[in-house]
């Protein structure tokens, strides 16, 4: 009953799901406003009744990401008050501007969409579900800009307040959204959300094809949506390679995690497929290893070494301790991250693999000789989901001890309350988490069955 430890499960149980549903949201919503404006600027019907089909799901699963992320937001209060109380005045705005601003965009023009069709024009009625994808990109950009802060603090100062003592407070807004760490995860979020969202897409064409189901439609919007999700999958990967090698440069401990690397490596780096892994001993023995590679996914040459983590962690206490004044172990949980990183990885070369392999199909219009394809297309949802969630575990859990990295370990941001009510509110979120998944799954299958009834056609 380790009240920090349950603290952390709880919020990163919330977290991960809440984050099942946004790429989703923010993905889906950009290929639906594309469908409509191929409707718009064609004419062709099946454009109008694509953006109905996926605009339904879409709707579905914007309802459900939205009361995941109230749930999600009160553990900043219940759980995490000591954080809450030192970060607010820095982290309070950036929430705000994402709550007034993006959020309130997109509901409202959700609610203009839905129930203006056929009520104003055509070009009107697909700026609305643009106006809504633009709020979804701007949602992200807030939330990232704070969790940006936790990751590398900028346009503050420490203050003393007479009631709960130190705070940070904000001194430069423009510093917080032009944080290089925010400018180097945000395009590769938003790449990973247009993969998910595309996939998604994606799949259920690839399902309904199999089936026979307006096939001529889905067909149209399978290659839509394969070629997304091609562009966004190599976005991925590049977003990815440059934000490593901006790790390397300010966060050397990230990857010497991620690559379980002890000791300082030799040069050229090995890069490591597998270890065995001894934290204990803090010793990392190499199963499968590519020569060099590591050298050159952090340089881009075959060439140049890595600090192993017992060398930063001696830099980085050498450097906090007069700041903290206290010894910290500045190693995070080297075995979760390792893997993290590598089923995150090894994840994005499979979406590149699939989503190359259908875009060549589609253009040749060979994706329904390969019924094999058609049904791994939709097993894909859950790789690019697996991608995503294993991101954000190797993002945050490589930022530990801190929880506001050099300012604050996660140990203070704690709330004083007891650990069994952290369990207790563990297992209510995690039962009503569950609850609503399965509601989802089964209201979309409803949701694709009850469209079978209605459009399905004779091919």
């Amino acid at each position: 009953m380790d009240l920090l430890l349950l603290s952390r499960l709880q919020f990163a149980s919330t977290t991960i799901f809440h984050f099942f549903f946004v790429p989703i949201t923010i993905g889906m919503v950009f290929l639906v406003a594309v469908f409509e404006t191929m409707y718009v600027r064609t004419g062709d019907e099946h454009y109008k009744r694509i953006t109905k089909f996926f605009g339904h799901l879409f709707l579905i699963n914007f309802a459900v990401g939205v009361v995941t992320g109230i749930l999600q937001e009160f553990q900043f209060g219940m759980n995490w008050s000591e954080y809450s109380s030192f970060v607010g005045d820095v982290f309070g705005p950036s929430l705000a501007i994402e709550a007034l601003l993006a959020f309130y965009l997109e509901s409202t023009f959700i609610g203009i969409w839905i129930f203006s069709w056929d009520k104003i024009s055509k070009k009107l009625h697909a700026m609305c579900i643009w106006l809504v994808s633009i709020g979804t990109i701007l949602s992200s950009f807030w939330i990232l800009s704070a969790n940006s802060f936790m990751q590398r603090p900028v346009g503050y100062k420490i203050v003393e307040n007479p009631v709960i003592g130190q705070k940070a407070e904000m001194v430069d807004f423009l510093a917080i959204i032009q944080n290089p760490y925010l400018w180097n995860q945000f395009p590769h979020v938003m790449a990973a959300c247009f993969a998910v969202g595309s996939f998604v897409i994606a799949g259920i064409s690839a399902w309904k094809m199999v089936r026979g189901h307006e096939v001529a439609m889905f067909r149209k919007a399978f290659r839509i949506s394969i070629i997304t999700a091609l562009i966004s999958s190599l976005g991925l990967g590049i977003t990815g390679h440059a934000q490593m090698q901006y790790l390397v440069r300010e966060y050397p401990m990230k990857v010497a995690a991620a690559e379980a690397i002890y000791e300082d490596t030799h040069d050229p780096a090995p890069f490591t497929v597998l270890a065995k892994i001894d934290e204990k001993q803090q010793v990392a023995e190499p199963i499968i290893e590519v020569p060099g590679l590591l050298s050159f996914l952090a340089f881009d040459k075959f060439e140049g070494s890595l600090k192993g983590m017992k060398t930063l962690q001696e830099e980085l206490d050498a450097k906090y301790y007069p700041i903290l004044g206290e010894h910290l172990n500045y190693i995070p949980d080297v075995t979760i991250i390792f893997y993290a990183f590598r089923v995150m990885s090894g994840s994005s070369v499979l979406l590149i693999g699939v989503a190359l392999l259908g875009t060549i199909l589609s253009f040749r219009r060979e994706e329904l000789k390969y019924k094999w394809f058609l049904h791994t297309v939709p097993w894909m949802i859950l790789v690019s989901e697996l991608a995503t969630a294993t991101g954000w575990v190797y993002a945050e859990m490589g930022r530990q001890p801190f929880i506001i990295f050099g300012l604050m370990p996660t140990y203070k941001g704690v709330s004083p309350i007891s650990a069994e009510s952290v369990l207790f509110s563990l297992i209510v979120f995690s039962t009503l988490y569950a609850i609503l998944g399965l509601a989802q799954f089964i209201i979309f299958r409803y949701m694709m069955k009850k469209k079978e009834a209605t459009i399905r056609e004779v091919v």
